[in-house]
């Protein structure tokens, strides 16, 4: 996250330099998507930071919630760029399109698309080996200033080959769109995050996992639940026994259950289980509010 808040910093420079160089608006657009981008990396940094301190007195289920407001304040940025680059396009279409330094302007790109797409990439991969959605919303974000720079591009070839320069507003607004997808997507996955929404492989795997356990006990459970809350997957179930088992067998069993799914879950599970008797299997508990 470090190394994406210098190169935000140092892409920023150039492109705003190239942008003002040129005058094109496909050009602007890309700089404007860097001036978000860093407004956004600056906000993820500290919540990377913020989501990895342990819990304390006032928050007794961590920090790591944060990655996915920064998720969404990231989806919130690259959507606010992507209209600021149709009203840029737009203003071209009204006023005309005046280009000047074309192959200047088309080597800062070049680099800059190539510095982001080993970052971007690098951000994707271990944000999903670490399981982090704060690393990987930055790191698609990264993504969206390569395509961005693509389409920058293409748009100055044609307008070398063609010399039509009405490429430039068009290429403007193409990245545009293409810039307000991967902002929606981010929003759409960072409120997904927020309300709990329920991960369909990984509970498939906890259930999986728990149908063994339980089987090879002859024991039973429901009122299974799964979260995952950025960077902890919280895990709850009521384990059904017989009534003729002694609390402490029974607790010996739930807890040998509990290890089992935590180590699924390495390192960031969280388990807690509910026994039950058998006699009271099914009973509905007011305080679950279900």
């Amino acid at each position: 996250m470090n190394l994406s808040l210098v190169a935000a910093m140092v892409l920023l420079v150039a492109k705003v330099t190239a942008a003002v160089t040129t005058g094109s608006s496909a050009v602007y657009s890309d700089a404007a998507e860097s001036v978000v981008h860093l407004l956004a990396v600056a906000f993820a940094a500290w919540a990377l930071r913020l989501a990895h301190k342990p819990a304390d007195e006032t928050h007794h289920f961590g920090h790591d919630k944060v990655a996915f407001l920064s998720g969404g304040f990231e989806g919130a940025m690259i959507s606010a760029a992507a209209l600021l680059i149709f009203y840029e396009a737009v203003r071209q279409f009204v006023f005309g399109v005046k280009i000047d330094h074309i192959g200047f302007g088309a080597v800062v790109t070049a680099i800059a698309a190539g510095m982001n797409l080993i970052l971007g990439l690098s951000l994707v991969r271990i944000g999903k080996r670490s399981a982090s959605p704060l690393l990987r919303a930055n790191g698609m974000h990264v993504l969206t200033d390569v395509w961005s720079s693509v389409a920058v591009l293409v748009a100055l070839a044609l307008i070398h080959w063609t010399h039509w320069l009405w490429w430039d507003p068009i290429a403007a607004i193409l990245a545009a769109l293409n810039i307000l997808r991967v902002g929606f997507q981010l929003i759409r996955e960072s409120l997904s995050g927020l309300l709990d929404e329920t991960d369909p492989v990984v509970e498939r795997q906890i259930c999986e996992l728990l149908d063994r356990e339980v089987k090879g006990r002859e024991l039973s459970y429901h009122n299974f639940r799964h979260r995952h809350s950025g960077r902890t997957h919280w895990v709850e179930f009521h384990l059904v026994f017989s009534d003729e088992l002694t609390v402490g067998q029974a607790h010996e069993a739930a807890t040998e259950i509990e290890a089992s799914v935590a180590a699924l879950l390495h390192p960031d599970g969280r388990v807690i289980s509910h026994l039950e008797p058998k006699s009271a299997e099914h009973r509905e508990e007011r305080w679950e509010g279900r």
